[in-house]
């Protein structure tokens, strides 16, 4: 200390003066306990939610930050019972695009939270958002069946225009051959319609033969046509001037020879080789009078005899474009390192190979970043050419080709779970030596089949494999019945998968307009990609078929909800749930309970929010707030918006408990866990919504779940001792 600061320190200190201490009436002294609080001191001094109520509390969260960021998982496990996965366990996310469900995730999730004493509640089985709508799109796209190898031998124009001239004979007609104009396999396709008599007995009664078809010596000829039939019937092929004219044959590739083959409503293929011939040429007959009145349709554009044998008329330009000898001649020039490999049996469009590319890419001006690639058989004299190839992806994807030597590219083409056919007209200089298949500008799966480079004066379109292909379109009926059979392949695997660890699900999330009437599936925007709407295949009865699902490969005891939001918006809305509970429940299924999401805001009108807790109530179902968040309507709230926030939570978890009574009460799941901008991604940007801050602090609002939860001000009983 300075000198003369100590001095006048010490001539301070031996001043003779003393103070005098005045006593205090005790009435009005301040004991330390009453020192009012800080409100930041008092949400500080709150305990963990879960303590304030035997309420089941639950949290919506992002399987991710849970399962990684630090601290994160810390508040759930302080503050919450069970938890609920936002994403990752719906079919979107689970489902790939060859329908196979990948658990692996999702379990290591739930045996997390069991390990720290939290349930899983399912969310959530069947929904029309966030859905692999490419794979379940795939499953009722139309068959694309490919068109012959080569050029057919047989001549089927007096069939086309309905003459039968050419050769065609109608040898025994029953009672009648004729064509079937629009009856044929594909839209507007034709057939010839056979009708068997009412007396037929032998296969020859109704015949139609062919005209002479050219036979080489030594060659394999293959025969395939598309036929079905009003009720089962049955025929045969016989011919004139093979060694053995009444062959036993696998007709329908089922692994045995047989007399004859049988029909039915469906089109089905019949395909055998033939090559025993006595001469220059054959017929065929079609002996289709075994069985009394049947109705036959033979397709005539698929009606073919291909010389197996016959030279290309079209040059390939690419060595291996069918991919039968794996992926011999190709290579990957850009991309991850096990991005290219060969795909078999079902995975190929036509054969047995196809090229499969794999990639995490997604750069939509970069697309050679995942590139593809094959030498022509040699440089491209000048002319123009023609590509065409065969391309599908598990998801919705994009790719485009070009050229080495001198670049061409071609335009950036989408892809879907269905095969299509891509076309491409380029111009060679004498100087292209190759061709790239580039995929970057999409991540996915992708398969490609049947690649052929043809020179244009060659052929008009190459037909080395098949270009032309006839495309048939299911029925209603069948659409209905393969997607009813992927709803029970997806609910009935989740729901046995997790027998043991979900106790609860959403079953149906969201079928309600918000005028109460239901959503029929009429698509709104056709550009989402991951939306699939159940019902416009099912009909009402989708939410029939899912809870009886869920209840028959569930546990009995299991609590199954149907959940939807905006029901204190619109109370509309919340009446049509309710009735259409009752619409499940009149065709048999059970519905244990309703979820109201609660996406809320500060203004949200309180009173709604009472009338909507008192028409659930009067269901007599279980009730759960599935989904709660609320508003504050800006990125910078100010005090008062947060003290409406808290106010919001505090009056929804008290309503609540004050209406649903208690036998009906599930819970109340808050959604999400804080305001970082890392939950907010994809939901309630540029808000903060939630209970804890974008530092993970908790915020007022709460302090008012809180005091909502307890019936009272928590922080009335706090003191003001200092707490260390």
């Amino acid at each position: 200390m300075p000198v003369v600061a100590l001095a006048a320190l010490m001539s301070t200190g031996c001043d003779d003066s003393k103070m005098e201490w005045e006593e205090m009436d005790p009435s009005q002294q301040i004991e330390v306990a009453e020192i009012p609080l800080l409100l930041s001191e008092k949400i500080s001094r709150y305990e963990a939610l879960k303590s304030y109520t035997d309420l089941n509390l639950g949290v919506g969260i992002g399987l991710d930050l849970y399962m990684n960021r630090e601290g994160y998982d810390s508040i759930v496990h302080e503050n919450f019972d069970e938890v609920v996965i936002g994403y990752a366990m719906k079919h979107a996310a689970m489902v790939s695009g060859s329908g196979v469900i990948d658990f692996s995730d999702v379990d290591a999730f739930i045996q997390k939270a069991k390990d720290n004493g939290l349930t899983t509640y399912g969310h959530t089985l069947v929904w029309h958002q966030n859905q692999n709508a490419s794979y379940l799109n795939s499953l009722i796209a139309p068959e694309i069946i490919p068109g012959p190898a080569g050029s057919s031998v047989l001549d089927v124009t007096g069939l086309e225009d309905g003459t039968f001239s050419g050769g065609w004979a109608r040898q025994n007609p029953g009672d009648g051959i004729e064509l079937a104009e629009g009856e044929g396999l594909g839209e507007g396709a034709d057939a010839i319609r056979l009708v068997s008599s009412a007396s037929s007995s032998a296969a020859y009664n109704l015949q139609l033969i062919t005209p002479e078809i050219p036979a080489i010596e030594g060659h394999t000829y293959e025969v395939s046509f598309y036929i079905r039939s009003d009720q089962p019937g049955q025929g045969r092929i016989s011919f004139g001037g093979l060694a053995n004219n009444y062959p036993w044959k696998d007709w329908m590739a089922t692994g045995s020879a047989t007399e004859a083959f049988t029909t039915t409503s469906t089109w089905q293929q019949v395909k055998f080789t033939v090559d025993d011939f006595t001469g220059t040429s054959f017929t065929m007959a079609f002996d289709l009078g075994y069985l009394p009145g049947v109705t036959y349709y033979l397709d005539i554009n698929n009606l073919v005899v291909i010389d197996l044998d016959a030279e290309p008329t079209v040059i390939n330009m690419l060595a291996n474009g069918d991919f039968e000898a794996g992926i011999e001649g190709w290579s990957k020039w850009n991309g991850p390192d096990n991005a290219l490999t060969h795909a078999t049996g079902e995975a190929a469009f036509q054969g047995e190979g196809a090229m499969r590319v794999e990639h995490d890419i997604s750069d939509p001006g970069s697309q050679w970043k995942v590139q593809i690639h094959s030498d022509f058989t040699s440089v491209l004299p000048e002319g123009d050419y023609n590509l065409s190839f065969y391309v599908r992806s598990e998801a919705a994807g994009s790719i485009r080709c070009s050229t080495t030597g001198t670049a061409r590219y071609q335009g950036d083409q989408s892809t879907s779970g269905t095969w299509k056919l891509i076309e491409w007209t380029f111009t060679s200089d004498g100087a292209i030596e190759g061709l790239n298949f580039d995929l970057g500008a999409v991540a996915g799966v992708y398969y490609i089949d049947n690649v052929v480079v043809s020179a244009v004066e060659a052929a008009g379109a190459p037909k080395l494999k098949a270009t032309t292909v006839t495309i048939v379109e299911k029925t209603d009926e069948e659409k209905t019945q393969i997607i009813g059979d992927a709803m029970e392949s997806w609910i009935g695997a989740m729901m046995t998968h997790y027998k043991d660890d979900v106790k609860a699900w959403d079953v149906v999330n969201e079928p309600m307009n918000e005028n109460g009437t239901r959503r029929d599936g009429s698509v709104t925007n056709p550009d989402v990609t991951d939306e699939f709407f159940w019902v416009k295949y099912l009909g009402d009865d989708f939410a029939v078929k899912a809870f009886n699902l869920a209840r028959q490969y569930g546990n009995a005891d299991d609590i199954l909800f149907i959940n939807d939001y905006n029901l204190e918006h619109s109370l509309a809305k919340c009446d049509g749930l309710i009735e259409y509970v009752s619409y499940i429940e009149s065709q048999g299924a059970t519905v244990d309970g309703i979820g109201t999401q609660m996406h809320i805001g500060i203004d949200t009108n309180k009173d709604n929010i009472v009338a909507m807790f008192e028409k659930l109530a009067a269901s007599g179902k279980m009730i759960k707030v599935t989904e709660l968040d609320v508003r504050v309507n800006t990125d910078a709230p100010s005090e008062e918006q947060f003290m409406a926030q808290a106010e919001m939570y505090r009056f929804v978890a008290e309503k609540y408990l004050e209406i649903i009574p208690a036998a009906q009460q599930y819970g109340i799941t808050i959604w999400g866990v804080s305001d970082h901008e890392e939950e907010h991604i994809y939901w309630i940007p540029d808000d903060a919504p939630n209970l804890w801050d974008a530092d993970y602090q908790r915020k007022v609002a709460y302090k008012g779940f809180a005091d909502g939860l307890a019936g009272r001000d928590v922080s009335e009983d706090f003191t003001g001792e200092l707490q260390y």
